[in-house]
């Protein structure tokens, strides 16, 4: 599967179009048939038959190929620290108690080490995108925030990341904090989160985050809801906020597990409401299900957001990883196609058409999520991933796994299939 830098012409839909190399025999969602993806200078410059080219050929094997997977909400800085943390309640506020304690001795080489761990593992699992949050405290400094910068800098040749300010244990009792997100939006993060549920003022917490966000241009990414108690909801200030600034398309929530506590005619009422004001939700299944419930000791529930019922209504959902082997989540891979199934297990889905909506939300919905452009399609960005699988339906039930990716044309890993080696052999 190796290639050669050189130009071949070829003719396609009229045009001259001198290719760099040829992706051949590839699965798309676009096409029944297999076909070929010519790239030229980064982009994909034709998708159907290249058979006429003299441009090297990369043999695809008949896997199925897209733009590659979308993680719309992880944690870099805190991935990592399974190791100096106790767990003994399992529970949300042990989490955040365990990890406060553990950043305040955070450095900048320690938080690079472990992030970049995570981010390999997530290239090598077929991400091509990412949006990580990263908290800033007056325990944590600036110090996480300056190792993800580099790290971004430094893997821009696999993926694209963006950096989310984001305010972990409140806002409103520690005025340092939200000075030190206005900084931060200042010298290059993309935009800013905030955490309601730990603020002893949620709403004036919300209210701060969409200023910062207004003030500096940028969208907003809020933990909200984080429990299976369905009263008490802060969604509806995130929706009032959002219609009242005019905001639609720039929101996002994570976790609203208190929406699996609700009985189906009220989802669908909160669902009319998310669409209404253009505010997108994020489905975080290891962690959701690792921290809730822990109350019960029989029946315990799932604690996870119907995503899919949402995502019917027209609400743009994700899937996403959260954290990597820390107190709230005390294990994972980044491997996104893991994620998607976990969620489609829990969600007791199993038609083609329900695999087809749950890769999506690893894929071109998330994408949509973090303000993306995504898709395989003449003039795009040459992301590709070839999964060895024949649909995203078998990607999804069989956790089938990435061979290989490319990054504006570039490529950037191959996992190539495995082998039985039979005795004599």
């Amino acid at each position: 599967m190796k290639s050669r830098k050189v130009n071949a012409a070829i003719t396609f839909k009229g045009w001259v179009v001198n290719l760099d190399f040829v992706i051949a025999n590839v699965r798309i969602a676009a096409s029944p048939e297999t076909v070929d993806i010519g790239i030229a200078n980064g982009r994909i410059a034709t998708i159907g038959r290249a058979n006429a080219s003299d441009a090297p050929r990369e043999d695809g094997l008949g896997c199925f190929a897209c733009a590659g997977l979308v993680e719309s909400h992880i944690h870099l800085d805190k991935a990592g620290i399974l190791g100096r943390c106790s767990i003994c309640e399992g529970t949300l506020a042990e989490a955040v108690r365990e990890t406060a304690r553990a950043k305040a001795g955070f450095t900048v080489e320690d938080v690079y080490i472990r992030a970049a761990k995570v981010l390999e593992s997530a290239l090598l699992q077929g991400t091509t995108a990412l949006r990580t949050f990263v908290e800033i405290d007056p325990r944590a400094g600036f110090r996480s925030f300056e190792a993800i910068l580099q790290l971004k800098k430094d893997y821009a040749w696999a993926i694209d990341i963006d950096i989310c300010a984001f305010a972990q244990e409140g806002l409103t009792q520690e005025p340092e904090t939200e000075a030190m997100l206005a900084r931060a939006l200042i010298e290059g993060a993309d935009l800013v989160g905030g955490c309601p549920y730990t603020d002893p003022d949620p709403q004036e917490h919300i209210k701060r985050i969409f200023d910062l966000a207004e003030r500096h241009g940028t969208s907003v990414d809020f933990h909200l809801d984080f429990d299976l108690d369905p009263l008490k909801s802060d969604l509806p200030i995130v929706i009032a906020q959002t219609k009242r600034r005019n905001y639609g398309g720039r929101v996002s929530v994570g976790h609203v597990t208190k929406l699996s506590a609700l009985p189906p005619r009220d989802v669908e009422l909160v669902a009319s409401q998310l669409a209404d004001a253009g505010v997108a939700l994020t489905v975080l299944p290891a962690t959701d299900l690792f921290l809730n419930g822990r109350d019960r000791d029989h029946l315990v529930p799932r604690g996870i957001a119907p995503a899919l019922a949402l995502a019917g209504q027209g609400i743009t959902t994700s899937i996403a990883t959260n954290n990597v082997l820390n107190p709230f989540t005390p294990y994972g891979d980044a491997s996104l196609i893991r994620m998607a199934n976990l969620f489609a297990n829990l969600a007791q889905v199993s038609r083609d058409e329900d695999m087809e909506a749950v890769f999506s939300m690893v894929s071109d919905s998330a994408a949509r999520l973090i303000g993306r452009s995504y898709g395989l399609k003449a003039g795009m960005s040459a992301d590709i991933v070839l999964f060895d699988a024949p649909d995203a339906a078998t990607a999804v039930r069989e956790i089938r796994q990435p061979l290989a990716g490319w990054k504006r044309g570039c490529k950037t890993f191959e996992r190539p299939r495995g082998r039985l080696l039979p005795p004599g052999r």
